[in-house]
């Protein structure tokens, strides 16, 4: 039975880990023309919540999500603290209220850096590997 309890503890302990090790593997990205070099971790749930469609250094800005992935739930755990499905639903209730529109969607990073890089005001995220060129990375603080 001890022998158990440890063996539960340290599974727990390496799922922990994992997690963690998920979070950082992803990069928040923006348009070029966003000015601003970081964002604050309330702003950027601000964003992707629909609660903020601007951001006091950078001007209106545009989520844009991942279908998708271990980045993109990684990035839900780390950043939003909600489920693919609470998201979704979520996203669902603002758009039948006429409170915001559904946000971009992509299927790919190549995807994602590729709309964030040609559209004014646009934030992503994508995996920590992934190739950015032509959007700039920002610093979540």
């Amino acid at each position: 039975m001890r022998h158990l309890r440890y063996f539960i503890i340290a599974a727990e302990l390496c799922l922990f880990a994992a997690a963690n090790a998920l979070a950082a593997d992803v990069k928040v990205i923006a348009n070029p023309g966003v000015a601003a070099t970081e964002i604050s971790s309330d702003e950027l749930k601000g964003v992707f919540l629909a609660t903020k469609t601007s951001l006091s250094s950078a001007g209106h800005v545009e989520p844009v999500l991942l279908k998708s992935g271990p980045a993109h739930s990684a990035f839900l755990k780390e950043h939003i603290g909600k489920t693919e499905a609470a998201l979704e639903t979520y996203y669902r209730s603002l758009v039948f209220t006429g409170k915001a529109p559904m946000p971009k969607m992509v299927a790919s990073d190549a995807e994602a850096v590729s709309y964030v890089a040609k559209t004014k005001g646009a934030i992503g995220y994508v995996s920590a590997g992934a190739s950015t060129t032509g959007a700039k990375t920002l610093e979540v603080k």
